[in-house]
């Protein structure tokens, strides 16, 4: 704040100059600090995906160990414990979306029981390793 000492009654404030080099540094540090938050939110996305995939994946070989078969679908699991719910996938905001894979046959040509073998992001993202959502 500049006052005119000489001159108690003149008003105090702030001039244009310094308003404007104070606004000029807040847009700088704001610019700086967007991207990296950005980053992070989608750090975090990364890692839910990557725990509710770990979460599934574990449910499907534990039922495969249980009953030798695959189940037939995703709340399959959920009916029968293996899961307390099928996850939202963190990027397309739904639990409909996930993409099955169904298992092969086996090397004698033997269809093996079931329909999910994995599960995969519906997304059709890139990760910030490069590697689309879809093949995590």
């Amino acid at each position: 704040m500049t006052r005119n000492r000489a001159d108690p009654a003149s008003p105090g404030g702030f001039t244009l100059i310094e308003l404007l080099i104070v606004m000029t540094i807040v847009g700088i540090l704001a610019s700086i600090a967007v991207p990296s938050y950005q980053r992070s939110l989608i750090r975090a996305r990364e890692a839910v995906l990557a725990e509710d995939l770990y979460q599934m994946r574990q449910g499907i070989d534990a039922f495969f160990g249980d009953n030798s078969r695959y189940p037939d679908s995703l709340d399959e699991l959920v009916e029968k414990k293996y899961l307390r719910g099928i996850p939202r996938d963190p990027f397309t905001n739904t639990a409909e979306s996930w993409y099955i894979i169904s298992p092969e046959a086996t090397a004698e040509g033997i269809p093996v029981p079931g329909r999910v073998f994995d599960v995969r992001s519906g997304s059709d993202l890139v990760g910030l390793n490069g590697v689309p959502y879809k093949e995590w």
